[in-house]
């Protein structure tokens, strides 16, 4: 059979099930399967088992249920709720001075988890009532929650950025090093938002009249809530760029410093760590089903000269680089409408890496660029993931409508430094750089 024949019968099947609704994962490998057997016969399909079976022996995919467990551990210590008590007792009297808050507090859980949902989750059951309840703007105290949610993708330790690391086959420490400043430019960027727009127009996070000014004393004492998740962050990123740890390594480092904060705050039980343990084997069994229905399609599509035939079309435009650039990040911003982020990078990026390679942009700078399109597709309707966390706490009288208008401007941020890493690549790459000049 014709293997342009059997190219199209693969996308036009993959468009045609991802519309029905069904299982990324089983869509993946159900269309691999068929494609196997029409081209070469049953017997070729002992390569989806071996790539199987290497996708479930790979050591760095170890770090991905260390690391969601860690996640899930500290969701439940108690942490986030100490964080939280400390952000408002420093930030009530400033005019939008709780959405500061909340982004500062998600940026401090992308540190220690990695995982967007759990800031999300949180921050939407303790900071959502307590904007609402100040007279805050709706949309603006929901975009700012769904939009500081999103660090997680690009602050390490990422679950996101693991993935992408092992598909691209670069280093998972260069990949968190590269996504550290990048993310801190982001988070700024949201506060500088919040800070100007109620600036302008203080009726949309006003200052109640009633709030008490706490002594410095005890604002003071409050920040004791930083300790223990200073002491995670440091466990895992000093762990690594140290030298003693690789990041597979780190994430147990991590796993063990979740479960002695855990022990302080008095909320390590059987019972919790029972159902941190089931959180974790549902997230990864979901990641390593897509992830295996991933390799064998893209297998399929490589074996059928279907990579070569992209690289060989897009050397053949005459076109800038930058324009074949656009074209891919347009691509993933659109793919983020309907797949999570773990589809995209297991679909695109052994198609995209080459041509990335081939036009002489840095892959390392391109998974930043990667990480930001992601990002978009959390808060991007209609199954941006963080819109959905939220919904489920909304409080009576906000709509799914008002989540969708607060995240438009969180949004335009995003393309807008998008945009600025694109022109500015030594952002991204200078503190990797520094990071393995000092390494030798």
């Amino acid at each position: 059979m014709e293997s342009s024949f059997v190219l199209l019968f693969m996308f036009t099947s993959l468009i045609a099930f991802m519309l029905s609704g069904a299982g990324l994962a089983f869509v993946l490998g159900a269309i691999a399967f068929i494609s196997t057997i029409l081209l070469w016969g049953p017997a070729a399909l002992i390569v989806t088992v071996l790539n199987t079976f290497e996708t479930m022996t790979s050591e760095s995919l170890m770090a991905i249920p260390l690391y969601v467990l860690m996640a899930s551990i500290l969701q439940k210590s108690a942490i986030i709720d100490a964080l939280y008590d400390a952000m408002e007792a420093w930030s009530a009297r400033l005019n939008g001075g709780l959405a500061v808050g909340t982004i500062i507090i998600c940026t401090i859980l992308a540190a220690m988890t990695g995982v967007v949902g759990a800031a999300v989750a949180a921050m939407g059951i303790l900071a959502l009532p307590s904007m609402l309840s100040r007279g805050y703007h709706p949309p603006l105290a929901l975009g700012a929650i769904c939009a500081g949610g999103t660090l997680g993708i690009l602050i390490p330790p990422s679950v996101v950025t693991i993935v992408y690391a092992i598909t691209a086959q670069i280093s998972i420490g260069q990949m968190f090093a590269a996504g550290i400043v990048p993310g801190l430019i982001l988070a700024g960027s949201y506060i500088a938002y919040i800070l100007i727009r109620t600036w302008l127009n203080p009726s949309l996070a006003p200052i109640p009249d009633d709030i008490e000014d706490l002594p410095l004393g005890e604002k003071l004492g409050k920040l004791k809530a930083l300790i223990l998740p200073a002491f995670v962050v440091f466990g895992v990123l000093g762990s690594i760029y140290t030298g003693i740890a690789t990041p597979t390594e780190a994430a147990a480092v991590g796993v063990l410093g979740a479960a002695i904060s855990a022990l302080v705050t008095r909320r390590l039980s059987f019972e919790m760590l029972s159902g941190a343990a089931t959180e974790t084997l549902r997230v990864t069994a979901m990641i390593l089903w897509i992830t295996i229905g991933a390799r064998a399609f893209i297998s399929v599509f490589v074996a059928t000269g279907g990579a070569d035939s992209i690289l060989g079309f897009v050397e053949g435009v005459e076109a800038s680089r930058w324009v074949v650039l656009g074209v891919m990040v347009l691509v993933l911003i659109f793919l983020g409408l309907f797949l999570d982020e773990i589809g995209i990078i297991l679909l695109c990026v052994p198609v995209f890496l080459p041509i990335i390679i081939a036009l002489e942009f840095d892959p390392l700078w391109f998974g930043v660029l990667f990480m930001i399109t992601a990002q978009m597709a959390y808060i991007t309707p209609p199954f941006g993931y963080t819109l959905f966390y939220l919904k489920g706490v909304l409080p009576e009288g906000i709509g799914i409508g008002q989540v969708y208008r607060g995240v438009i401007p969180f949004f335009f941020i995003q393309v807008v430094v998008l945009i600025f890493f694109a022109v500015f690549p030594g952002v991204v790459t200078w503190l990797p750089e520094a990071l393995s000049q000092v390494g030798k």
